[in-house]
């Protein structure tokens, strides 16, 4: 789906600004509403076009952690009846716990770094929660998301700053091709203005933070709970203990603190993780946050999943980080990406591959070699 910019003549003043998308029938469509600013603007914007509208919050609760579940769904509420829109909810917590929360805890403990936020766009988003979408009879499934499809391709979001085609690239071309980004060519800022501009009751509600569903709460908190990590001691390149930590399983590759060094000293220079052993329970770290002496970095994936398959003598970019500094690299073969330059890639963290703005898909970390 396409995007055309109007101006607004035929939007209900104040509105100056609005999006078409190019269909000429009306769409039944499925909005997933968080209870946040993203999703209910994407709401609205449907809602003004003349869509059938619905507008459906998901509720995630795990035991002994935090849980919001219940103001989201006010808010969620309070946006549906505002706009006049119908609305639903649907509980997939038990499919949270068992494919997404303890598959990230599973490979934690195995010394890798997942990432819970892709897992759930894959599982729940634009997994359980869309096949849902579908046998309700949604025509569309609209979400929140700072990114944009074409046809049945993804492109990055038009804000740099809130781009989140990273997340997405596990979720499947069949979905892709009956799903709407509302807002994903849209600044944060212009989100905001728009909020405001439809009256909607959560227009100045914060963003939310951290975990996928689970609010504010940190990687390590999660682990703290889930793990109970013991000290241990820090390495360096030669394996002499120089520092400790606080448990190998709450560190990845390239991390710069949350450890203590014996000799540290307002001089001392800044130290990087570059490896750990679960098993040890010791991290290593060096002053050199790229290996040194090597040029490139082959890293093996697995569970691929390419929505626009790149071609193996085509010139790429990548990324294994969120916002991330792209990476020029290569594509040897479909499980096998070679970046143009040397890093220490954690293991599990998923390697997202670019063509200019398209996000064409990746793999999650199985290996990686320097040479």
């Amino acid at each position: 789906m396409s995007l055309l910019f109007c101006n607004g003549a035929a939007f209900a003043a104040p509105f100056s600004f609005y999006v078409i998308w190019d269909i000429t029938t009306h769409m039944k469509v499925f909005v997933g509403l968080s209870g946040g600013v993203d999703s209910a603007v994407s709401a609205a914007l449907l809602h003004k076009e003349g869509h059938d509208v619905t507008g459906v919050f998901i509720r995630i609760a795990l035991p002994g952690y935090p849980c919001s579940a219940g103001e989201d769904k006010i808010e969620a509420q309070r946006v549906a009846a505002h706009l006049g829109i119908k609305f639903k909810s649907i509980d997939l917590s038990k499919e949270y716990a068992n494919e997404v929360f303890a598959e990230t805890i599973d490979e934690f403990k195995a010394g890798r770094t997942p990432n819970p936020d892709t897992l759930c766009n894959q599982k729940i988003k634009f997994g359980a929660f869309f096949n849902w979408c579908v046998a309700e009879g949604a025509d569309m499934v609209a979400t929140g998301h700072y990114a944009q499809v074409k046809g049945d391709k993804l492109y990055k979001g038009a804000d740099d700053s809130k781009d989140q085609s990273y997340f997405l690239w596990m979720v499947p071309k069949a979905a892709l091709e009956k799903t709407l980004f509302p807002i994903g060519h849209l600044q944060k800022s212009k989100v905001r203005e728009l909020a405001a501009q439809f009256n909607l009751p959560n227009a100045k509600r914060r963003d939310s933070q951290g975990l996928c569903f689970l609010g504010d709460i940190s990687i390590d908190d999660m682990l703290m709970q889930e793990l109970a990590p013991v000290a241990g001691n820090v390495l360096d390149e030669k394996g002499a203990v120089v520092g400790t930590h606080r448990g190998a399983v709450l560190y990845t590759q390239g991390q710069r603190h949350g450890f203590e060094l014996s000799a540290h000293t307002p001089d001392t220079q800044p130290h990087f993780v570059i490896s750990k052993d679960i098993t040890a329970n010791t991290i290593t770290v060096s002053t050199s946050r790229f290996p040194t002496s090597v040029t490139k970095t082959t890293a093996v994936l697995a569970d691929v999943n390419w929505i626009d398959m790149p071609k193996e003598d085509g010139a790429y970019e990548a990324r294994y980080r969120y916002r991330q500094t792209l990476i020029p690299a290569t594509i040897a073969t479909p499980t096998k990406v070679i970046l143009a330059e040397p890093h220490y890639i954690p293991y599990g963290q998923s390697l997202v591959v670019y063509k200019g703005d398209e996000c064409l898909g990746g793999g999650v970390v199985d290996s990686a070699a320097l040479e």
